[in-house]
């Protein structure tokens, strides 16, 4: 990603990676950057050079955080930055900017578990063959819809992450996609099964055209729900639990469960909704059996993970 004539010269590839990584997901430990670009290098020196280089040409700024006795590092982009990145057009633009006050504030954990769940797709992909890069998931993708259940309104879902993965098995390429929620034990179970719901309304949401102006007859019926719109296949929900220990991530599995199994709601959804932790996420890699399905009865954990939503071109 070359930057606009206005750019500093001397920013290396490595630093460029790094500035579209940083557009995309807003706010990026030191050693989440060197997982997701610059993996490849065992020691983190050269890419803590480059990222130095970009702040000194005031495209990014750092603040640091105490982590287990120890100072950790957290870029994003400056304004300047965002613009230099837009300006070459690769990337979806986002308004959102990130800000020393923001980068310190309350989402900050979330915001780096968003990245580490994303992160350990990519990682597992490397592993296997398979293709999911560090700009191949977007965060904060908004999904408008209404729900019979509240009449009137439009109703906006927001999942933490949109991600595309490529499987790849004996010379098949299959495109999946994934909504991802993250969950850090911060909201009570009940607004976590809330969330269920709205996946599974925005699902069923089939948007009624209006008649045109000047005409009587009576409004055509929709057949093609919103989704359609954008996805080939509706994504598979994966909720990605994390913030506590195993035996309280496991209990909140099983009180989620119970909680979607009481939603009328949910009774009757294709909606495909699994749950694991993010440590066995990155000890194990998507497609080893660490989900849970979320909705009816339990099935070999990863049948319904890879099924194909589309052929990859």
């Amino acid at each position: 990603m070359p930057y606009p004539h206005s750019a500093p010269t001397g920013l290396g590839p490595i630093a460029q990676q790094a500035a579209q990584v940083l557009y995309q997901h807003r706010l990026v430990s030191t050693r989440q950057l060197h997982r997701l670009v610059t993996p490849h290098h065992k020691r983190t020196e050269y890419l803590r050079r480059q990222l130095h280089s970009l702040r000194q040409s005031g495209f990014a700024d750092v603040v640091g955080r105490r982590t287990t006795g120890q100072t950790e590092l957290l870029w994003w982009l400056t304004e300047k930055g965002a613009q230099a990145v837009e300006a070459v057009g690769l990337l979806q633009q986002r308004p959102y900017r990130m800000s020393p006050e923001a980068a310190l504030g309350p989402l900050q954990e979330h915001t780096l578990a968003v990245v580490d769940t994303g992160a350990a797709f990519v990682e597992h992909a490397r592993r296997l063959g398979h293709e999911c890069g560090p700009l191949d998931w977007s965060p904060e993708n908004a999904h408008y819809y209404r729900d019979e259940a509240r009449p009137g309104e439009e109703l906006c879902l927001v999942p933490d992450a949109v991600l595309n993965y490529v499987h790849t098995e004996s010379k098949q390429r299959t495109l999946l996609t994934f909504f991802v929620e993250v969950d850090r034990t911060q909201m009570t179970i009940a607004r976590l099964a809330q969330k269920l719901h709205a996946y599974a309304a925005y699902h069923a949401y089939t948007p009624q055209p209006q008649a045109a102006k000047g005409t009587r007859g009576p409004r055509r019926q929709a057949t093609m729900p919103a989704w359609r719109s954008r996805y080939p296949v509706f994504p598979r929900l994966l909720l990605v639990l994390t913030g506590a220990s195993e035996e309280r991530l496991a209990r909140r599995i099983a009180d989620l469960r119970s909680l979607a199994a009481s939603d009328p709601a949910l009774e009757t959804t294709p909606l495909r909704a699994g749950v694991t932790t993010l440590d066995q996420l990155r000890n194990h890699g998507p497609f080893d059996p660490i989900f849970t399905p979320v909705l009816g009865a339990a099935e070999p954990a990863d049948a319904w993970l890879k099924t194909p939503c589309a052929a990859a071109a």
